[in-house]
């Protein structure tokens, strides 16, 4: 992960430009850590079991399989896609599948443990509904 030397106290907007300087991947690591630690200070207010299946829910799609499925979604808008890139276009599409309906999974455990909706859960939890083009 990059390193960001801080001597200074920061106020939220400087650190969020400090953020701002982070790679992708390092962004990602980053912000996976911010929602442990959110969930940790949560905890006191939620039971074990939600505090893992909000970590899981907001875990999301590992970056670099994101990256590889954008560029390759990228190449089959440009027409440039070879026959063993669609192959591989096909698998990602797959495992991303699979891994949103692992979440949705998850939503549907905390919802129905908290005995509400899955789309009030996610209206309370401030998660969008993804457009697809």
């Amino acid at each position: 992960m990059s390193t960001i030397k801080v001597e200074v106290q920061l106020s939220s907007e400087e650190l969020l430009k400090a953020v701002d300087q982070l790679s992708l991947p390092d962004l990602d690591q980053f912000v996976s850590q911010v929602l442990v630690l959110q969930a940790q200070r949560k905890a006191s207010t939620l039971s074990q079991a939600e505090a893992e299946l909000l970590l899981k829910i907001n875990q999301g799609i590992p970056s670099d399989i994101q990256k590889h499925y954008e560029e390759l979604m990228a190449k089959r808008q440009a027409e440039t896609l070879t026959h063993e890139e669609h192959g591989e276009l096909l698998q990602l599409t797959e495992q991303i599948e699979k891994l949103q309906a692992q979440r949705i999974e998850y939503l549907a455990e905390l919802a129905r443990l908290r005995r509400t909706s899955i789309s009030a859960l996610m209206e309370n939890l401030g998660i969008q509904v993804p457009t697809y083009a």
